[in-house]
């Protein structure tokens, strides 16, 4: 086969664990993004709904560290969010420096349908795998940040 015809080849890539997750998520990000972009749902705008849902009042600085997003992301995508209708920010009542986070009546219907399109993604994206395989896979993926995390800690 000529040369131009043949895959490029990746080296050393083929047994990184980081050059695979990175190729998973591209790929499970882009499914998801065609099955969330008719609500304009991205996957990070996804988690923060979620999170909000979960949390209501949840201060800004504590979303950000739970959807693992740098404030110079976090400050626009709430803006947005924001200016959508979709949630609202209340000063404290005890720390001026924080405001508190609520899901509006608009937020929470859009987050209900996105739940609806993202258990369909996840279907679709787990599809390779058995019910076990999932399961083992999450808590492999739960173990790895698990021991990064301790390593920064």
């Amino acid at each position: 086969m000529p040369a131009s015809r043949k895959p490029p080849s990746i080296g050393c890539l083929a047994s990184h664990v980081g050059f695979h997750l990175r190729l998973a998520q591209l790929a499970v990000f882009e499914h998801f993004g065609n099955a969330l972009s008719e609500i304009d749902v991205s996957p990070a705008i996804f988690s923060v709904l979620e999170v909000l849902q979960q949390n209501d009042g949840i201060t800004q600085s504590k979303l950000a560290a739970t959807v693992r997003l740098e404030r110079s992301s976090m400050v626009p995508m709430l803006d947005k969010l924001s200016r959508r209708g979709l949630l609202e920010r209340r000063a404290s009542t005890t720390d001026r420096r924080h405001n508190h986070l609520h899901l509006t009546d608009a937020g929470r219907e859009l987050l209900a349908e996105a739940v609806r399109r993202a258990s369909q993604h996840e279907k679709e994206v787990c599809k390779p795998f058995t019910i076990a395989e999932k399961k083992l896979l999450l808590e492999l993926l739960g173990r790895f940040r698990a021991s990064k995390k301790s390593e920064s800690a």
